[in-house]
């Protein structure tokens, strides 16, 4: 049926996918323009996107950054909040301001009708003038392709399914990746199993992450990430495309702290040989993989044909150049450095709310 004319259809001002921290602030931005809309998440509750990572996870941010338009984050503003704190803050921020949160509910193709949007997902259909697409940077883990050649007595796990080192068997553990993810699940991995990591970091914040530097340095990595390196810029511009292709710098946990708890530091994985990772032409004789190798942009959902030849959307600060009425929010330099962090998902979603065109009456 044309979803245009399925009378079971809902119709909306906005259809907001996606209800992670960017989401969240949209719809608050939405909700004070007095449109309707409608919120959907593929996860069974609000901030299951964070709840959901491994049981150690903190934030790099302090608190004092981590709130939405409207509501502080509470507690110690120098402190870095957990992941479950954050998660029951994303929870509690949408009943707060009452936000249409549809959970459960995953998109699973977005096609554009007669001037219209129509989303459906599982027999269901929503008719919208806009969308704003705010599923984020993380949405499909990214594997190498001979992944799927490891014997199948290797416990494997990506970053994303990673939960405590209880899920590990007796044995060695390769993580593969030295972006922040794979450096602090490798520490913690590491007091339990003898411990080895395949990578190269994108450098290191050149100060010992903590209070001190909540106070005096991430204000400036902050005013840097959102304001200065830009798309806007040419040195944000310049900076783009290499921090899009490699490991963000490790923030609190350093090859000098996995060094001191015995990780041993191997060259990248290479393939597989009888079922074992190889590294320099060797075959490692390891009983767990953890591939912190990061995760791809999945938009196979959208029919229009607004991505460029890398899968991403053809944009300009998260307003499609092909598509009115289609937004993006919450991709990784998307804008600015920090468009997928909290703050930068924030700002981004203020200047998209002013960029929707005029409101329907709710």
């Amino acid at each position: 049926m044309n979803g245009m004319n399925d009378p079971a259809a809902e119709v909306l001002d906005t259809l907001v996918i996606g209800g992670g921290q960017a989401g969240l602030a949209m719809g608050h931005y939405l909700k004070g323009q007095g449109r309707g809309f409608l919120i959907l998440d593929a996860n069974p509750r609000i901030g299951d996107a964070w709840r959901l990572r491994w049981d150690t996870l903190r934030l790099f941010t302090p608190a004092k950054y981590d709130g939405l338009p409207g509501l502080p984050f509470p507690g110690d503003g120098l402190s870095f909040p957990a992941k479950d704190e954050l998660a029951n803050y994303l929870e509690a921020y949408a009943a707060r301001f009452d936000l249409p949160v549809r959970t459960g509910v995953r998109v699973e193709k977005l096609r554009h009708e007669e001037g219209r949007f129509v989303a459906s997902s599982d027999g269901r259909r929503w008719v919208a003038r806009n969308v704003v697409v705010a599923t984020g940077s993380t949405q499909a883990p990214r594997f190498p392709d001979f992944a799927s050649g490891l014997s199948p007595s290797i416990t494997q796990l990506h970053s994303s399914r990673y939960r405590n080192p209880g899920q590990l068997q007796p044995g060695p553990v390769l993580v593969v990746g030295l972006g922040n993810s794979g450096a602090e699940i490798a520490l913690e991995v590491s007091g339990t199993h003898s411990t080895l990591v395949a990578g190269k970091p994108g450098g290191e914040l050149p100060v010992r992450h903590g209070r001190t530097a909540a106070r005096f340095v991430l204000p400036v990595v902050r005013f840097l990430g959102l304001h200065v390196l830009t798309v806007d810029n040419p040195l944000g511009r310049k900076a783009a495309p290499h921090m899009l292709a490699h490991a963000h710098p490790l923030i609190r946990t350093k090859q000098k702290d996995l060094a001191a708890a015995g990780v041993e530091f191997v060259p990248r994985v290479t393939g597989v040989q009888d079922g074992k990772p190889v590294v320099a032409g060797t075959p490692l004789e390891v009983s767990n993989v953890i591939w912190c190798t990061g995760y791809r942009e999945s938009f196979d959902w959208i029919e229009p044909q607004v991505f460029d030849g890398n899968g991403r959307p053809r944009q300009h600060r998260g307003v499609s150049t092909d598509m009115p009425g289609l937004f993006f929010l919450g991709e990784e330099f998307m804008y600015a450095a920090a468009s997928a962090t909290l703050p930068g998902s924030c700002r981004d979603a203020r200047y998209l709310a002013g960029r929707i065109p005029a409101a329907s009456p709710a």
